[in-house]
């Protein structure tokens, strides 16, 4: 198992947020259907907003990838190297020491 491969991964922070809220749930808020009916169909009246489907929308922190290489046969310790990563490059600040594993690639040889 000869070869490199690009990881990436981010950091995980205490103060990261994520949210689901249905499209119907947000489309039912009055500040947001004036706003919607101002930009998209102004001067009309009596106009309702809906969705056709359940659809679900995503609220999380908008966070940055960062990437290093690894030896194939280094695959068992990624977590570690992602780990040792963000600490040569001091990205482990207060209240941010988590790491994800995003994505792996590996190089055709």
């Amino acid at each position: 198992m000869d070869g490199t491969m690009k990881v990436s991964y981010k950091m995980l922070c205490d103060s990261d947020a994520y949210l689901e809220v249905d499209l119907n749930k947000i489309l039912e808020n009055e500040k947001v259907a004036k706003v919607i009916r101002s930009e998209f169909a102004k001067g009309l009246r009596n106009i309702a907003l809906s969705s056709s489907e359940n659809i679900k929308v995503s609220i999380a922190t908008n966070k940055e990838i960062f990437e290093f290489k690894a030896d194939k046969k280094d695959f068992a310790d990624l977590i570690e190297l992602a780990e040792e990563d963000a600490k040569q490059h001091k990205r482990n600040k207060k209240g941010c020491t988590g790491i994800e594993v995003v994505d792996f690639v590996t190089d055709q040889e």
